[in-house]
């Protein structure tokens, strides 16, 4: 996501990986923890050292993340200041400790940081995850509701997950966006049905209608349609726009052709023969009952 307004928090836990291996691996987690206000990140014995130019490109400018990363020799170490920590696993494990999904576990994290805990969340190697006693330090384990038969997590879409249900657990609505849609007043029922009145009378006018004695049905299921969406008033400001160029124009008289008034088959049959009429008189050589022989015809001075 970019572009976000959320402000980037004070504390909250803090992201271990056990061995990591790949450089690029560990900026996608830098870069997912800044999606979602997380900024410390520890590394414990990572396979390729510290730093890595391939981690901060691939954080895409999560610079904050990677400059303030602390590296640690041993697990144990890297635990050894935090007050709760979660770890994470695909698979069943032995052992007495509660399990949690990642809705629960980010409550849980934020309960805990409200109390002045500090917490951590703690995420395996990207080929097998963590040892069972690594998994023994920790208080409590998070696992995600994933396919049985493909359960493998990359360890950033992991992080990912973790961290946005942290930023998550901290929003007084769940469900806050740091945008939304426009503000649309309702259109009123007098504005929806005059665009029922105009399409009609649009479609009565092509004979949309037919055969005559199904009309009302017709009618009854345009109406259907059209209340289902419940429309704001720009909405139907723009559907009777499309209603109106449609019955105005047509390929034969687009747009440009001077008013669309001035198409003859708008008019009764009678009108368009006096119509015709008179623009025959017009296009007559003044002076001449008879017609003038069409300029530049065979025979003539002009050929």
């Amino acid at each position: 996501m970019t572009g976000t307004d959320f402000q980037r928090g004070p504390g909250g836990p803090a992201i271990i990986l056990v061995e990591p291996q790949l450089g690029e691996n560990i900026g996608m987690v830098a870069r997912a923890m800044a999606n979602f206000g997380l900024s410390e990140l520890r590394l414990v014995n990572p396979r390729d050292g510290w730093p890595s130019e391939k981690a901060r490109a691939a954080a895409s400018r999560a610079d904050h993340v990677i400059d303030a990363v602390k590296v640690f020799d041993d697990l144990a170490s890297a635990l050894a200041d935090l007050n709760f920590v979660f770890a994470t696993t695909a698979r069943q494990r032995d052992g007495f400790k509660a399990v949690r999904g990642p809705v629960e576990a980010g409550r849980v994290l934020r309960a805990r940081h409200g109390m002045g805990q500090r917490t951590g969340i703690l995420f395996g190697r990207e080929r097998f995850g963590l040892y069972n006693d690594e998994v023994g330090l920790a208080d409590e384990i998070v696992t995600f509701p994933v396919d049985s038969d493909f359960s493998s997590l990359n360890i950033a879409q992991a992080a990912l997950l973790m961290s946005y249900e942290w930023m998550k657990s901290g929003l007084e609505d769940e469900t806050k966006t740091n945008f939304s849609g426009p503000e649309m007043k309702p259109a009123s029922k007098e504005e929806l049905h005059g665009l029922f009145a105009y399409l009609e009378g649009a479609l009565e006018a092509r004979g949309y209608f037919r055969p005559a004695p199904k009309k009302p049905k017709m009618v009854d299921n345009l109406r259907a349609v059209l209340t289902r969406a419940g429309f704001a008033e720009p909405e139907l400001k723009v559907l009777r726009g499309i209603i109106s160029s449609l019955d105005r124009f047509s390929p034969a008289m687009p747009r440009g052709d001077g008013s669309p008034g001035d198409d003859p088959r708008r008019l009764p049959a009678a009108a368009r023969a006096g119509k015709a009429d008179a623009d025959r008189q017009v296009r007559k050589p003044a002076g001449d009952d008879e017609e003038a022989p069409p300029l530049g015809g065979k025979g003539t001075d002009n050929d």
